[in-house]
């Protein structure tokens, strides 16, 4: 992905944003649902459980397809566990932050070790912006 890309991504998406998450289940139904998410660094992050039938796709399947705001593309969605494990703290820090408005109104229960953080990797797409097509 270009730098320019890079940065039309940062600037829309670099902040709470909805955007469609599409899987596909085990008899190639697809599914899309939107999510709350923030890019950051060439990938969306977004908090869900791990029992949902989302992730139950992606475990199967990782490539998803993702779209908002005048952007389509694929990604490679993967789980980076509990929000709370060592490992996910400054991470998890910037999704709170991001997500304050509604963070703490009931939908997320970090006391569930289910909650964890999806990463969707950013592989390809188009994107546009000022009326001019960029694909990656």
């Amino acid at each position: 992905m270009s730098r320019e890309i890079d940065l039309i991504l940062k600037e829309r998406f670099e902040k709470d944003s909805l955007i469609s998450v599409a899987t596909v289940d085990e008899t190639g139904k697809p599914w899309v649902r939107i999510v709350d998410a923030i890019y950051i660094d060439g990938a969306f992050y977004t908090i869900t459980n791990a029992a949902t039938n989302k992730m139950k796709h992606i475990n199967a399947n990782p490539v998803v397809g993702i779209c908002g705001e005048w952007f389509s593309g694929h990604g490679k969605a993967e789980s980076l566990g509990y929000i709370r494990n060592e490992e996910n703290t400054n991470l998890a820090d910037k999704l709170r932050e991001a997500f304050a408005s509604w963070y703490d109104n009931g939908h997320t229960d970090e006391s569930d070790v289910n909650t964890v953080i999806l990463k969707i990797a950013v592989t390809d797409g188009i994107i546009y912006k000022d009326g001019k097509r960029f694909e990656f």
